[in-house]
Parts: C-alpha cells; sequence; structure tokens
C-alpha cells in the first residue's frame, strides 16, 4: 500500500508540474521526497517477505515513515497537497484495523502531533483556521467510532471464541462417554455374529450392525471436524507404503461394500510416500465410503498416478455421477448432492473434512465427475519418499478371517460393558485375556497389551504398558481411547505403538493385531518370547 501511495504521489506532482502550474523547486523537492519514500516503502516490503513474521521495531519504522513523510507534505505542499490528508486518516484506521485498539490510540496521537506541527510552521493552514479545526476534528471523530467499532468487534469475537470453545469443552467431554456404548455395542454385535445364530437372527444382527456403522461414521465425522476446528490435529510425517494402506482401507470397507453390493478393488502401485498416516487413512476412507453410497452396485478402483515428484491417490467409481453445479460446493459443510429417490446415508461432512485434512497437509483435492459415467476423486501432491525404495514383492494384506488363536492378551478398561465384550470377542478369536479394571496388580506373561488409555484412575494406559513390558520385554500393544489421538500420542512413549479411536470396528482391531503378528514374525521370529505372536503370524497363508 505504501509502494502504490508514493507511486501515486509522484503522478500527482507530474500532472501538477507539467499542467498546472506547479513551480520547479517545489516539483523537485517533492520528487525527491516521494522518492524516498518510495525506496524505503520497497525495504519494508522486502523485509516483510523475508521474514512476515510480528516485528516491533520494523512497525515503529514504517509508521514513522508513514508520518514523516505525511507531515513534510502538508507543511511543505500547501492547499496543492491537501488531498493528501486523506492519507493520514487512512494510516490511523489502518494500523488500528490491523494492530488494534491501542495501536489506533496511538496512531491517532501520532497524527495529532503531526497535525500540530503542521498547523504550526505551514502559513497555509495558519490562514485558513478553520480548515485546520475541521480537519483536526476529523482526525479524532473517525477513529473514535473506529475504535467504538473494534470495541464490539473484540466482544463479538471473544464471546463466538468463548461459545467455540464451550463447544470444544463439551464434545471433547462427551465423546468418551459416547464412544464407549458404541464401542461396545459394536462388539457385542460381532461376538453375536459368530454365535451360531439361525438365519433369522442373523439377518436382524446384520440389520443392527449395518445401523451401527452409520451411526459410528456420523459421529467419527462430527469429531473430525471438531478436532480439526479446535486446532488440536497436528500433522505427524512418516513414511506410509500406499499399498498397506489401500488394503487396510479395503479391509476396513469390505463388509460396507457387500451391503451395497460394491465391487472393491486396487491397483498396486509399489511407492511409499510422506505425510501423516492417520489423516491420509481417515481421507481416503472417507472417500472410499462416498464412492460405496454413491455408486451401489458398481465398481470402485482405488490406485495413484504419477505427477513428476509427486503422486495422486484416485478413487474412481462407476456411479450415477454428479451434476456440474453441484461439484464446487461439494467440499461445503452438510452440502450433499442427493437426487430425489435416493436416501443415502450421512450428513454431508465426509468430503469437507478430506478438505480440511487436505489443507493441514499442504495437498489437494480434485473431483471430476460426469453424469451416467461416474465419479473420480484425487488427492495430489503426495510426496515420494526418497528414502525409502518401493516396495518388492507381494504386500502382506491382513487376512481378517485367519484365527489369532494362541495370543496372551493383558486387557485394559474402566467400562465394564467394554471390557466384557471385548473379552468376549478375543476368546472367540482363540486369544487367552488376562481382564484388568483398575489399579495395576499382578501381571501374567502376555505378548500383547490392549489398554484404553484414559482409566478414571491414578494409572494410564501408558502405566499398565510399562508394567506389562516389565513382565514381558517382547510384548507389544495397542491404545484404545476415546479422547483427541493427538494428545494421547504425545503421552505414549513408543511411536510405533498404534492408537485406535473409539467406537472401534472388530474388523479394525483384528487386522491391527494381524499387521503386528507379520511385524512380529519378520523382526522377532528367532526370539522365543514372541512365539505365540509369530505362530498366529506364521498361520496368516493358512486358510481358516
Amino acid at each position: 500500500m505504501r509502494i502504490v501511495t508514493a507511486a501515486a504521489g509522484m503522478a500527482y506532482i507530474v500532472s501538477q508540474y507539467l499542467w498546472l502550474g506547479l513551480d520547479r523547486p517545489t516539483f523537485i523537492f517533492f520528487a525527491s521526497l516521494f522518492s524516498i519514500v518510495q525506496v524505503i516503502s520497497v525495504g519494508i516490503y522486502v523485509w516483510i517477505s523475508l521474514n512476515a513474521a510480528p516485528n516491533l521495531l520494523r512497525r515503529v519504522i514504517s509508521v514513522s515513515h508513514d508520518y514523516i513523510a505525511l507531515t513534510l507534505t502538508l507543511i511543505y505542499g500547501g492547499e496543492r497537497f491537501l488531498p493528501f490528508y486523506a492519507v493520514v486518516l487512512r494510516t490511523i484506521v489502518g494500523n488500528g484495523i490491523r494492530f488494534g485498539a491501542r495501536h489506533l490510540v496511538s496512531a491517532t496521537i501520532a497524527a495529532l502531533a503531526s497535525l500540530a506541527l503542521v498547523f504550526t510552521l505551514s502559513e497555509y493552514w495558519r490562514t485558513h483556521p478553520y480548515v485546520a479545526l475541521t480537519l483536526t476534528a476529523t482526525a479524532v471523530v473517525v477513529p473514535t467510532y473506529v475504535y467504538s467499532l473494534l470495541g464490539e468487534r473484540q466482544r463479538a469475537t471473544e464471546a463466538a471464541i468463548a461459545a467455540n470453545r464451550a463447544k470444544s469443552q463439551l464434545l471433547a467431554q462427551a465423546s468418551h462417554d459416547l464412544r464407549q456404548p458404541i464401542h461396545a455395542i459394536s462388539l457385542f454385535t460381532a461376538s453375536l455374529r459368530e454365535a451360531g445364530l439361525k438365519p433369522g437372527e442373523l439377518e436382524m444382527v446384520e440389520n443392527i450392525d449395518r445401523s451401527l456403522d452409520s451411526v459410528s461414521r456420523l459421529f467419527r465425522s462430527l469429531l473430525d471436524v471438531s478436532g480439526l476446528d479446535g486446532g488440536a490435529i497436528r500433522p505427524r510425517l512418516e513414511p506410509i507404503p500406499l499399498d498397506a494402506l489401500i488394503a487396510e482401507t479395503l479391509a476396513q470397507n469390505k463388509r460396507a461394500a457387500e451391503w451395497a453390493g460394491v465391487s472393491l478393488r486396487a491397483v498396486r502401485t509399489g511407492r511409499t510416500v510422506t505425510s501423516d498416516p492417520a489423516l491420509l487413512s481417515t481421507m481416503l476412507q472417507n472417500i472410499v465410503s462416498n464412492a460405496i453410497k454413491y455408486a451401489p452396485g458398481k465398481d470402485v478402483l482405488v490406485g495413484a498416478r504419477r505427477r513428476g515428484d509427486t503422486l495422486s491417490l484416485q478413487v474412481l467409481d462407476r456411479g450415477r455421477g454428479v451434476a456440474p453445479e453441484h461439484v464446487p460446493k461439494l467440499f461445503d459443510d452438510f452440502y450433499r448432492a442427493v437426487d430425489r429417490g435416493h436416501d443415502i446415508d450421512g450428513v454431508g461432512l465426509g468430503l469437507a473434512i478430506v478438505k480440511r485434512m487436505a489443507d493441514l497437509l499442504d495437498l489437494r483435492v480434485a473431483i471430476h465427475s460426469r453424469l451416467g459415467r461416474g465419479t473420480r476423486v484425487a488427492i495430489d501432491g503426495l510426496k515420494i519418499a526418497r528414502d525409502v525404495a518401493p516396495m518388492q514383492g507381494r504386500v502382506p494384506r491382513p487376512r481378517l478371517s485367519t484365527p489369532l488363536s494362541g495370543l496372551r492378551i493383558l486387557l485394559i478398561d474402566d467400562d465394564a460393558a467394554v471390557l466384557r465384550a471385548t473379552t468376549d470377542l478375543l476368546e472367540r478369536w482363540g486369544c487367552t485375556v488376562q481382564a484388568e479394571r483398575n489399579r495395576i496388580g499382578v501381571i501374567a506373561e502376555c505378548d500383547l497389551v490392549i489398554t484404553d488409555y484414559d482409566l478414571n484412575t491414578d494409572t494410564t494406559g501408558a502405566d499398565w504398558i510399562a508394567a506389562a513390558l516389565a513382565v514381558s520385554p517382547q510384548a507389544q500393544a495397542i491404545v484404545l481411547t476415546g479422547h483427541d489421538s493427538s494428545r494421547v500420542r504425545a503421552r505414549v512413549p513408543d511411536e510405533t505403538i498404534p492408537i485406535l479411536m473409539k467406537p472401534l470396528r472388530p474388523s479394525e482391531l483384528r487386522s491391527t493385531m494381524v499387521s503386528m503378528a507379520l511385524r512380529a514374525r519378520a523382526a522377532t521370529a528367532h526370539t522365543p518370547a514372541s512365539a505365540p505372536l509369530t505362530a498366529a503370524a506364521a498361520r496368516l497363508d493358512t486358510p481358516s
């Protein structure tokens, strides 16, 4: 703005000199003044470009530069340069809007001091006292009104922040209590499905599970939006094998795809990218979930394309597509491109969450759709991990029907219903379970610790993991939580420990356990202490 103002001032004095009779000495003085102002303005611009962080010294230099230039202009310019008084008002108001009410007051005081100096030294202003009085009154009245508006804005902003904080606190407080019963119902439903029910009873269980799946997805969407808007989510970048990520996503959506009659397929990439695994997984999960809902009975394909030094992760479906007028609005909160006669689950937050997470990861999301032909959603800008060689050979894919017999599990949860449901499910998978609720007591040797993090006691899941490792150094761990995962991640000592969010689908828990068994076989197959875990991994290639 200073550069533009100085250029406008130079153009003004040139026009005055060429066509309106400005004398040569005055022209030379102001040409020199505005040239100096332009040089200093460019210097300030370069300074800001190199370091945009707030800088008090730079702010003082900038404001002093403004008022010195304006004071000299009004003193030596006389009547011809009276229009530059508008710049005085713009400087006062601009400082107040940018930096707050205190700076508005400071800028007003500086402007009044500048005007007092002008009135004292300028013959024109002394001979026109009412002009001087009018301009002085304007320099007081306008900032006073702006000051009142800033006060109202500040109060409104504080009220909005307080309301948003209260909403976030309510969600944070309620999330654990809401997640627990949904989590427990999911586990009990999984146990019922494996209890040898009659076909009619099994159909009812499937209907319950389908409804529960819808509730879980809606609930997760609301909590994801709350976490993103509250700034609670911070990216944690690490290498991610795309084939494993895609395989896990398809496994988690297998049942939903079966319900919708959708054929899920993937194209192997053999590539590893650098990103946040939790955020990227959620983005892909939401896109695949959308494709399943909007392309019932059709094919859905997941793969990646190379774009120079980056990859584009893409989901293609052969559904009915989206009308062109809907596409620009698909990332808006609660927007749903639903045609009449089509009832689609959801509240329209899936792609809004994808867009927020993409912005957080400095990625781009693009949607291309044609009515009657299908839709392609692409996550662009994924950086290829240079320090990780492309994966070769077969990518291990968890087979969810593989038994985990023989695993010794230490299970901790403060909720009795969740503890009972999880114990029942793990025992149906062939595991031996030591279930605990309260303070740390006698711990038997185990291969895997599955613990809730917040236990409503003096101990946390991290304490239980430490105690279990003291007894079984080769044991692995999984942490479950209904709270902010980034907060839990900061307090869990080992970054390799998976943190799973409640409500948790049984298939997610099982696939995580199988993946850990695979890693145990690859890393410690020769270690006797890990024999049950690696034995379970050895059965992965044996159909159940």
